[in-house]
This record gives structure tokens, C-alpha cells and sequence, in this order.
């Protein structure tokens, strides 16, 4: 019987894993009160870009946005140069692209990339849209994220203690076909709470809410319109080969 506390682990780390994914996500689906929520207006491009992607997302959109109208040249080699003899930007987030370029007037875009998306506007306007009910709290969308990092580590961590006890322990201690069935239970519990949490939980991993992800729908992009590109699809939907090289890592060789 040297094999029943390796499932008593097993059976432990299941139930407690699930459980926890369970509290998050009842956290995450907490309602937003219907005064707070903001569902009918139109999405700007720096909203957009928040709930597609995130502060990285944003980050990058404002960096395209400056290299069009000759701000920033953004080079292939992945440097970002200040060409703008005045040093303030439009807004909030432009000018937290200026302050993290440095007072030399140029960086590594990666660098940039960053410190920007940390900065005090980014973190402003996912404050706005979270309290408008359209962005997923960071608080609820990392707990869930980490709650299915345990549940997949306990499934993991089932599938190792069976095959432990099946081919490592002493034989006569080694547990029967009825025995190793016992194994499967916290298996199928903890694959069957992936399998739900990819459906149920599935929209709180992301930096849209339900709503805000109703609101993007609605975001046109259209074909001469590179920044809405941006927005909603990433960089990866420049046009632009030495841009989108500027942009991303491993296309900096453009000829």
C-alpha cells in the first residue's frame, strides 16, 4: 500500500487546484454594476488596440502613429530616433514614447517598447476601461491565468505519481488494475475543468471583457487605414515590410 500517498497527492493537488480555478473565475464573472458599463459608444483606436492586445498592443500603435507623421523613424535594425524638433507629443501616451526614448533622442525599440507600456497613461486608460466595464481587471485575468497553470500542473503531476507508482516502486508494494483506476479519477477531474474552462473562462483570459469584446466587433478596419490595422491585428498587420521588421523580432533583415 506504499502507493496510496502518492494518490492522496494526486487527489489533493486536483481538488485544490479546480477549486481555485473555480474561485477565480466566479471572481472574474462578478457583474459590472449596468451605470458603470458603457457598451454603445464607439471604440477610439487607442481603446481598440487596449482590449485586441493589451498595453504592448497600445504601445505599438503609438509608435506607428508617430513614425507616420514623421515624429519617430522607426529603422529596420530596430532602433527608435526622435525627428521631431518638438519634444512633446500629441497626448499622454505619446509622451510617455518621448520619455522613454531618453533624453539622447533614440533607443532600442525593444527597450521603448517596455518602459511605455508601463508607464502611468497606458495604466490610465486600463483603469478607464476596466472601470467602464469593457476591460478584464488585471487582478481577476492573472489569477486565472495562474489557477489553469495549476490545474494543468496537477494533471501533470497525476500522470507522473501513476507512472511512479506503476514502475518505480518495489514490487509487491505496486498497486493492481483496480488500484491504478483510482489515478484516473483526479485525471479526468482535472482535463474535464480544462475542458470547461476553455469555454466558460475562456473571455477572462483576455484584456476584453464580454462587452468589450462585443465593442470590437464593431471596429472597422479598412484597407487604407494601417493604424486600425494595428489596433485590432498587431503589427503583423503592417504593410510596411521595413516597419514591420522595426517592429518584430526576427524580421530585422529586410532587402
Amino acid at each position: 500500500m506504499f502507493w496510496v500517498p502518492f494518490l492522496l497527492v494526486t487527489w489533493a493537488a486536483a481538488a485544490i487546484s479546480c477549486a481555485r480555478l473555480c474561485l477565480a473565475a466566479v471572481e472574474a464573472a462578478q457583474p459590472v454594476p449596468p451605470a458603470a458599463q458603457d457598451r454603445d459608444r464607439e471604440l477610439n483606436l487607442y481603446e481598440a488596440a487596449f482590449l485586441a492586445g493589451g498595453p504592448q498592443r497600445v504601445t505599438d500603435l503609438t509608435l506607428v502613429s508617430m513614425h507616420r507623421r514623421r515624429r519617430l523613424w522607426l529603422a529596420h535594425t530596430g532602433w527608435a530616433t526622435v525627428v521631431d524638433p518638438d519634444p512633446e507629443g500629441a497626448d499622454d501616451l505619446e509622451r510617455s514614447v518621448i520619455g522613454a526614448i531618453g533624453p539622447e533622442g533614440q533607443s532600442r525599440i525593444t527597450a521603448v517598447r517596455a518602459a511605455a507600456s508601463a508607464a502611468d497613461a497606458v495604466r490610465a486608460l486600463a483603469d478607464r476601461l476596466v472601470a467602464a466595464g469593457l476591460a478584464v481587471p488585471d487582478a481577476a485575468r492573472s489569477g486565472i491565468v495562474a489557477a489553469l497553470r495549476a490545474v494543468r500542473r496537477s494533471a501533470a503531476l497525476t500522470v507522473a505519481l501513476a507512472a511512479a507508482t506503476a514502475l518505480l516502486l518495489p514490487a509487491g508494494h505496486t498497486p493492481d488494475a483496480r488500484g491504478m483506476a483510482w489515478f484516473a479519477l483526479p485525471l479526468v477531474l482535472t482535463l474535464g475543468c480544462l475542458v470547461i474552462a476553455r469555454i466558460e473562462v475562456h473571455p477572462y483570459t483576455r484584456w476584453a471583457s464580454p462587452a468589450g469584446q462585443s465593442l470590437l466587433t464593431k471596429v472597422r478596419v479598412g484597407p487604407c487605414d494601417p493604424l486600425a490595422a494595428v489596433a485590432i491585428g498587431g503589427v503583423h498587420a503592417l504593410e510596411d515590410p521595413a516597419l514591420r521588421a522595426a517592429l518584430v523580432p526576427g524580421q530585422r533583415r529586410v532587402r
